[in-house]
């Protein structure tokens, strides 16, 4: 991975699931190409992807898929995953407590009735945010370094960064209660590669 000459993150024109994908690699210093799918283009590249979904991660004409997996495959790959296997499994806590939320969220795109679907919004605001944000406030303050693991941003931390200012953004809103995991927020994002990236990136 070190001497790849060519990466890219294949995903649609939206942040979505690739988001840290794009993140560790800026964070990293690491130049990649960030494709962007049209949505008419989709039928035309599926069958060219490994499970017929995206993100994909293509290093060197080799195409890897699997958010979840790319992410700690990047988070190894450039020292962003701990110093041990005890620090590994923190971070993978974060990022499956990260995915529950996520999918607690998902149920609202799935539900047509609009009435149920602004009940799954307001449950996720109001109940399941909060209680996700105080789980990672525990963390970080069982590690008291202001991460979650160690002593710099490692994946769990831009993981955080990511929802807080992404797709998720509606289950933080009660951020302001959880001062470890807004500081975590804003450290990641006071990144100057992170801070140059955010900036100059698609809206």
């Amino acid at each position: 991975m070190a001497d790849a000459k060519s990466i890219k993150v294949i995903y649609f024109d939206l942040n979505g699931r690739a988001e840290v994908l794009r993140l560790i690699l800026t964070y990293a210093g690491k130049e990649f190409e960030d494709v962007r799918l049209a949505r008419e283009k989709w039928p035309e590249v599926k069958p060219t992807t490994p499970f017929g979904q995206v993100p994909v991660l293509e290093i060197d004409g080799k195409k890897k898929a699997q958010s979840i997996a790319l992410a700690a495959f990047l988070a190894r790959e450039f020292k962003l995953y701990g110093k041990d296997n005890w620090d590994a499994l923190t971070i993978d806590t974060v990022a499956q407590l990260a995915e529950d939320l996520i999918q607690s969220y998902a149920r609202s795109f799935r539900e047509s009735d609009p009435v149920k679907k602004e009940a799954i919004v307001t449950e996720v605001k109001t109940e399941v945010g909060p209680k996700f944000l105080g789980f990672f406030e525990s963390l970080l303050k069982e590690n008291g370094t202001g991460f979650f693991v160690g002593n710099d941003i490692t994946l769990a931390d831009i993981i955080i960064y990511d929802l807080a200012t992404g797709f998720m953004k509606v289950a933080f809103e009660a951020i302001d209660n959880f001062p470890l995991v807004k500081k975590v927020v804003d450290t990641v994002g006071d990144n100057e590669r992170i801070k140059k990236y955010v900036s100059d990136r698609k809206q």
